[in-house]
């Protein structure tokens, strides 16, 4: 695979909310229900969603960054223990410090079993050479030749905002004809890509893809997600505005009462902690937003009271 800082179009020293918006623009431009009649879109959505899974995690970023995996997030070679950087030669007894080897030494003519996957015997020596230098030293890999891998498959999973609030279990089919069941995963985002691994298309002798599953909001009529927050137009009663007190907001595990000082204007915003979406370690807040509700009755007096006020602002 590139280079995940390529992929994603962005520098080295990008922040992660820059790598986050970045991994978000290429899915939605990329997923493949968007792109039913583009073969190449589904290759580009997987390869952005690998280069995110290695940049948009802290600890994989730094390994990458040090040289310590690929790309693909695997562990690269470092070289011999014990081989003197490779420069001057090394003496025989001096095998015995590559990290590859054991039970080597003491004259034993056991077999053993090296990090590279190779049975080695009595002609250790020449088996080593022989694969160190076989090809440039591909022959080092003897053993651990990559396996193939079926192609990953795409999903769309649409949830409630009720179901995030709950974790609550979905299941979904995906086009390999399997039933899946998923458990919404706390602190997930709209168009969050969620990997599933061993899902995909697979066949006798190759092993299965993944599946990339998307999660999708559904709209909501009262509430409008803005990250972990939530927010809510709540209409008032005149009198409620006017006086203050108690009213009741409704959230998503139900009403809770909020107090509101007199002479609310509408258009105010008031904060209920803890009241939005959960996230990894709690819960957004709830933004409330009042709306002054006039009587669906006409009432004269409030008629009157309003015809004095704008005489009164016309004198």
């Amino acid at each position: 695979m590139r280079n995940p800082y390529d992929v994603l179009g962005v520098s080295r020293s990008a922040s992660e909310a820059e790598i986050k918006k970045a991994f978000r623009k290429l899915a939605k431009t990329y997923h493949p229900d968007s792109n039913k009649d583009d073969p190449k879109a589904k290759d580009k959505f997987a390869e952005a969603n690998s280069a995110y899974e290695i940049l948009g995690d802290a600890q994989k970023r730094a390994q990458f960054d040090r040289g310590e995996i690929d790309a693909e997030g695997k562990p690269r070679f470092q070289g011999f223990e014990g081989f003197g950087g490779g420069r001057g030669g090394a003496r025989s007894e001096d095998f015995s410090g590559f990290s590859g080897f054991s039970g080597f030494g003491g004259g034993s003519r056991r077999s053993s079993r090296s990090t590279f996957g190779a049975d080695l015997g009595d002609d250790i020596f020449s088996q080593f050479f022989a694969d160190a230098f076989r090809s440039g030293g591909e022959g080092t890999r003897q053993g651990r030749t990559r396996s193939q891998k079926g192609e990953d498959v795409a999903a769309t999973l649409t949830v409630t905002l009720e179901e995030v609030a709950q974790e609550a279990k979905k299941r979904i089919r995906l086009s390999t004809g399997r039933d899946v069941d998923v458990v919404i995963p706390k602190g997930v985002s709209d168009g969050q890509v969620i990997r599933l691994r061993g899902l995909g298309q697979g066949a006798p002798g190759i092993d299965p893809g993944d599946a990339l599953l998307t999660i999708a909001f559904a709209p909501h009529e009262r509430f409008t997600p803005e990250g972990s927050d939530l927010r809510l137009r709540l209409p008032v009663e005149i009198e409620e505005a006017v006086l203050g007190g108690p009213v009741r907001v409704p959230t998503l595990t139900g009403s809770v009462e909020m107090k509101i000082p007199p002479m609310t204007n509408a258009g105010r915003t008031f904060r209920l902690r803890g009241k939005g979406l959960p996230t990894k370690t709690g819960h957004g807040d709830l933004l409330v937003t009042t709306e002054i509700r006039l009587p669906e009755v006409v009432d004269e007096e409030l008629l009157d009271y309003a015809r004095r006020r704008r005489s009164e602002k016309a004198k």
